[in-house]
């Protein structure tokens, strides 16, 4: 009976029917409460529901039934990890891989926390030893070029981000074969949609270089918020909203998979600013709307977006608590700020920090050739890792962005205050982990000295 629920769960837990497989799990456990596997995997369950603490008491309990499981420890350790008991989860992966020291799963693991615990060297050689044990573990692979390419080491770590497309789901699928660098001349090509808008706004200035290989034709498909500003990006005849035409080009690419194909390195990383820019007649009506709307007084004009998508995977460590954390910036004379924010955090702009002279308009930008606009009129643009931040730098406007200590994006590299992808840009860093209010103090006095 107990076997017969757990392969039922197991079965559901495949098909993604996580509610079902909960079910199935603690039927067993009520037919054998001493069943060791329908606790860990009812934990694991848990855990993909985001019930962390529930599932760490399952864990626990599954622990005492089978305290050497090695699937078992493992998982237990990448719990408290996302709970970021750094120590703990270590110790865990430590005996992962004694208990399975042939598991490249096991390393692989214990790679990605001393990599999110800044010990890159460590995390490289679990990584690699993961692939000594299993040289096609895409995991592995991925991971390891993450370290690399935030370390510098563009060479080596652009061929192995190639490892995402075996666990993520490919772009669009166009009917030409994708481009593997094979000449241009003549031919037509179609740059595909990237999920993340600040991830097509960084990676297609790359389709001038294709223009420059020989392309007759280059397209971007892309986000609907993006295709009017797209319009301005040199090298570029066609701007379409995904999904595009699958039919009619000669090849297709992903844009991550560019800087690789281009064979870039620091010293290539193509940095031909500003490769966007405002429509003339959009920026004259927001340099004559923010001139009335700017408070006697003033004489900076700064952009402000504060958080990111909720949906992305580090957003919680990117992103701001609220427009309240940069309250320090209202004391700086003579700055009127612009909310650049969209999304849910949108409306906090209505109730600034007190004494901060800050233009709610995000409303009236509707797609990215607005937010250009705006910016075009602005002196600087503060904002956290996100495609505020990209479009700001695609223009050559001064941005100053907040980066967080914890799983900072490998394109800001390491311990660098400059980025060679946007020469304008300055990075402020957390000092430690969720340590905003040390950023906004920096913020204030660069402010200020401004």
């Amino acid at each position: 009976m107990t076997a017969h629920l757990l392969s039922h769960g197991d079965a559901l837990l495949a098909a993604g029917d996580l509610a079902g497989a909960a079910a199935m799990y603690s039927d067993a456990l009520a037919a054998d409460p001493s069943c060791g596997l329908a606790r860990a995997n009812l934990g694991y369950v848990r855990e993909r529901q985001g019930a962390l603490l529930e599932a760490e008491l399952h864990y626990l309990q599954a622990l005492v039934l089978l305290p050497e499981h090695p699937q078992l420890v493992q998982n237990y350790g990448v719990l408290l990890h996302k709970l970021k008991r750094f120590d703990e989860s270590e110790a865990a992966a430590l005996l992962a891989v004694r208990l399975a020291p042939g598991s490249p799963s096991a390393w692989n693991q214990l790679g990605v926390l001393l990599a999110c615990v800044k010990r890159e060297e460590e995390a490289e050689a679990c990584y690699r030893h993961a692939l000594a044990l299993d040289p096609g573990f895409a995991r592995a692979r991925f991971n390891l070029a993450y370290v690399l390419l935030r370390q510098g080491r563009l060479e080596e770590g652009w061929p192995l981000l190639e490892a995402r497309w075996q666990f993520e789901p490919m772009a669009q699928a166009f009917d030409c074969a994708p481009w593997q660098g094979e000449s241009l001349k003549g031919k037509s090509i179609v740059i595909a949609l990237e999920a993340g808008q600040g991830d097509m706004i960084h990676f297609c200035r790359y389709a001038a270089l294709l223009k420059q290989r020989g392309a007759a034709r280059v397209a971007v498909a892309c986000h609907a918020s993006l295709r009017r500003l797209f319009a301005t990006l040199p090298g570029v005849d066609d701007v379409v909203a995904s999904p595009a035409p699958m039919a009619g080009w000669d090849y297709w690419t992903h844009p991550m998979r560019l800087p690789s194909l281009f064979g870039t390195v620091p010293a290539t990383i193509p940095a031909a600013i500003p490769y966007l820019c405002a429509e003339p007649m959009l920026a004259q009506l927001w340099c004559e709307r923010l001139a009335a709307a700017s408070p006697a007084g003033s004489t900076l004009r700064v952009g402000l977006a504060w958080q990111g998508n909720p949906d992305y995977e580090n957003d919680a460590d990117r992103s701001l608590p609220s427009l309240q954390t940069l309250a320090p910036l209202a004391f700086v004379e003579g700055v009127t700020f612009v909310s650049l924010q969209k999304g849910a955090a949108e409306a906090q702009a209505a109730q600034p920090p007190s004494g901060m002279r800050l233009l709610a308009i995000a409303s009236e930008l509707h797609d990215f050739a607005d937010t250009a606009a705006v910016i075009a009129n602005l002196d600087l643009v503060i904002s956290v890792d996100t495609a505020v931040a990209h479009l700001a730098g695609a223009m050559g406007k001064p941005c100053w962005l907040l980066l967080p200590d914890y799983r900072c994006d490998w394109r800001w590299m390491t311990a660098r205050d400059d980025t060679p992808w946007y020469p304008a840009m300055r990075l402020f860093r957390q000092p430690t982990g969720g340590d905003w209010d040390g950023v906004v103090s920096a913020l204030a006095a660069a402010l200020a000295h401004r």
